[in-house]
C-alpha cells in the first residue's frame, strides 16, 4: 500500500475537499471558536480542514507526521492566500508537547491511526489550554474492512462509549457525539462520527 509520502501529491481530490468543507462548518457550529482562537490539526495530511477552519479563527497550525503531506500543505500556505497558517512536523504520543497551547484541536480520520486511545486522548488534553476544546471526526466501529493492508497498524473505529470513558479519563468534560459523514469505501459505507469535549480547568 502507497505511504502517505507516497498519496500526498494527489492527496486533494473532491471527494476530500468536500467532506474538509463540510465537516469544517460542522466543527465551527458545534464549537463556535472566538475569532482570535488558535487551533491545531492534528493528523492534517494536505491541511484540508484546517485551512476550511481558518477563515474563522485567528491561526492554524498544520500537524503531522508525513512530510510529504506536509510539503503540499507548505506550498499552499506559501500562495499567501493562509495568513496565520504553518506547519508542524508532530506525531501525536511520540513527539513531545509542543511548547504552546491551544484553544481548538481537531482531527479528521486521524485518532484511529494510533493505537493506544488512552494515551491519545491524554496527548489531546495536552495539547490545549484549560477550557479548550477538541472536535475529533473518525470511524464509528467497523469490521476491519475499511482498512485494506492487514499489516497496517490501525484500529477498527471505536465504540462510542468506550471513546467517552477514554475522553473523560483524561480530563475532559461535555463529551458529546454526532453524526459527521459517511465514507463508501470498499463497496461499503462508513459512517464517522463528530466527538466534542472540553478540557477540564478554567479557560485561560
Amino acid at each position: 500500500m502507497p505511504t502517505f509520502d507516497e498519496q500526498a501529491a494527489a492527496w486533494d481530490t473532491p471527494e476530500r475537499i468536500e467532506r474538509a468543507r463540510a465537516i469544517a462548518r460542522l466543527i465551527l457550529d458545534a464549537t463556535h471558536p472566538a475569532p482570535a482562537a488558535r487551533v491545531l490539526e492534528l493528523g492534517a495530511g494536505t491541511g484540508l480542514l484546517g485551512l476550511a477552519l481558518l477563515p474563522h479563527v485567528g491561526s492554524v497550525v498544520l500537524a503531522d507526521a508525513s512530510g510529504g503531506m506536509l510539503a503540499v500543505a507548505e506550498a499552499k500556505i506559501a500562495t499567501g492566500a493562509y495568513p496565520g497558517a504553518r506547519t508542524l512536523r508532530h506525531v501525536l504520543t511520540v513527539d513531545l508537547v509542543p511548547g504552546e497551547r491551544f484553544d481548538l484541536v481537531v482531527s479528521l480520520m486521524a485518532l484511529h491511526h494510533v493505537q493506544d486511545t488512552d494515551a491519545a486522548m491524554t496527548g489531546l488534553a495536552a495539547l490545549l489550554e484549560p477550557g479548550g476544546m477538541i472536535a475529533v471526526v473518525d470511524l464509528e466501529a467497523e469490521d476491519g474492512s475499511f482498512h485494506t493492508d492487514p499489516d497496517e497498524p490501525v484500529l477498527h473505529g471505536y465504540e462510542r462509549g468506550a471513546l467517552r470513558a477514554c475522553a473523560e479519563a483524561a480530563g475532559f468534560r461535555d463529551v458529546a457525539f454526532a453524526p459527521a459523514w459517511e465514507v463508501a469505501k470498499n463497496d461499503g459505507v462508513y459512517p464517522l462520527f463528530l466527538l466534542t469535549a472540553t478540557r477540564s480547568g478554567a479557560a485561560g
